[in-house]
């Protein structure tokens, strides 16, 4: 038995590596190969004979030699080919018949009638429940395109293949049933996902050539984002100075309360009134500011169909719609989603109020500033006054000695 299949695999090694035109990317030796070694799987798993196992590794090895003469019939091509070699090597005409069943066999819609039928069908589809499946099958579509017996696109192909799989094949054999039919199963989803996948880009890209004309470009998108960006970012700048300065001040009239004032009950301090209402005003001031910097204005927040429909209102700020019922909101945005000038019309507003805001809260932040700055100054020189010409040696008695 190895003898033979020794010399039919030599055999079938020089006719596909030589006399095969290139095209055959798919039926070509190594197609072949991987069809002998499913046998071979197959047939260890079934109470077969040895005369048997080598007519079904023989039809494996012979069943697409007839591609070297061309795809049309290659199974009888096939057939004649083996028939010639089995002939050379003194094979009964029995044995040679049932053969060129087997080859015979692997067409395309045949229905096998026997298990040696069953075992070369399934070893030859074998390919349909291996991982790398998609990248066979893509050869067998090249192939088709190279030979000019037909010319799919990826999409054609693979709808092909689904349907192929769930109207046309199946295994036949209880071992390819139970051991390679999950695997298969499993390439059929994969190729039901991708297809799923290319309808949903499909369905996008007209949805973006739909609105093509209706959708600004990138360059407009992100002049609205940055500088919206910007602008909340130099809100959050001014707030943090604020709530600086609004802690700086709280800390000075703390300790001035609870430090300074109490010794102004002492007449021979009198000369520290001045210097520490100076001190104490301009902080107040100081904090009045800072809080006036940081206060939020009071809005309505309600409007009314009226105003949506005469694009009056910024639906994008809160404080337009606070008060408002969700169901209302609801139908304000549907409706300005439905008006692109409407909706950029909105951005620009936001943008304009809050340039407007900005700028009330920084020319505020530079009074603030101003104020502490003249504050500390002109406190600092009443006190160095006050110290110098009313009482120096009091001062210090008093502020080292409590």
């Amino acid at each position: 038995m190895k003898h033979i299949l020794d010399k039919a695999e030599h055999k079938v090694v020089k006719i596909l590596s030589h006399d095969l035109a290139p095209e055959y990317l798919y039926h070509n030796l190594r197609h072949t190969q991987r069809v002998v070694a499913n046998t071979k799987e197959i047939i260890e798993a079934v109470e077969l004979s040895e005369n048997e196992k080598e007519k079904i590794l023989l039809a494996a090895w012979f069943h697409d030699t007839g591609y070297i003469q061309g795809p049309e019939n290659h199974e009888e091509k096939s057939c004649e080919i083996a028939k010639e070699f089995l002939a050379n090597e003194n094979f009964k005409e029995q044995d040679v018949e049932h053969i060129e069943q087997l080859i015979l066999a692997t067409k395309r819609y045949h229905e096998p009638k026997n298990e040696q039928e069953k075992i070369i069908r399934d070893a030859d589809s074998g390919h349909l429940a291996q991982k790398d499946f998609r990248s066979i099958s893509e050869m067998l579509r090249e192939e088709l395109q190279r030979t000019g017996r037909e010319n799919y696109d990826r999409n054609e192909w693979r709808d092909i293949n689904i349907k192929m799989f769930r109207t046309e094949h199946r295994f036949y054999t209880d071992y390819a049933k139970e051991n390679w039919q999950k695997e298969k199963d499993k390439n059929l989803r994969r190729l039901v996902k991708d297809r799923k996948k290319e309808k949903q880009l499909i369905k996008k890209e007209r949805l973006k050539a739909k609105f093509k004309g209706e959708i600004p470009d990138r360059g407009v998108q992100t002049l609205y984002r940055t500088t919206l960006r910007n602008h909340i970012k130099l809100s959050d700048i001014a707030d943090t100075k604020s709530n600086i300065l609004l802690s700086v001040n709280a800390i000075i009239i703390s300790l001035a309360l609870s430090n300074l004032i109490p010794k102004l009950d002492n007449p021979s301090n009198d000369y520290l009134i001045v210097p520490t209402l100076i001190f104490i005003v301009f902080s107040i001031v100081s904090m009045i500011l800072s809080i006036s910097a940081t206060r939020p204005n009071v809005t309505s927040g309600t409007f009314t169909k009226e105003d949506v429909e005469q694009k009056k209102v910024n639906l994008l700020f809160f404080g337009n719609f606070h008060k408002m019922k969700l169901q209302n909101y609801e139908e304000a945005i549907a409706a300005m989603l439905k008006d692109k000038d409407y909706i950029y019309n909105s951005l620009t507003k936001d943008l304009y109020y809050l340039g407007v805001v900005l700028e009330r809260k920084y020319r505020i932040l530079r009074w603030t500033y101003t104020v502490f700055m003249i504050g500390i100054i002109l406190s600092v020189i009443a006190f160095g006054v006050a110290f110098h010409y009313f009482g120096p040696e009091r001062v210090l008695e008093n502020v080292v000695g409590g």
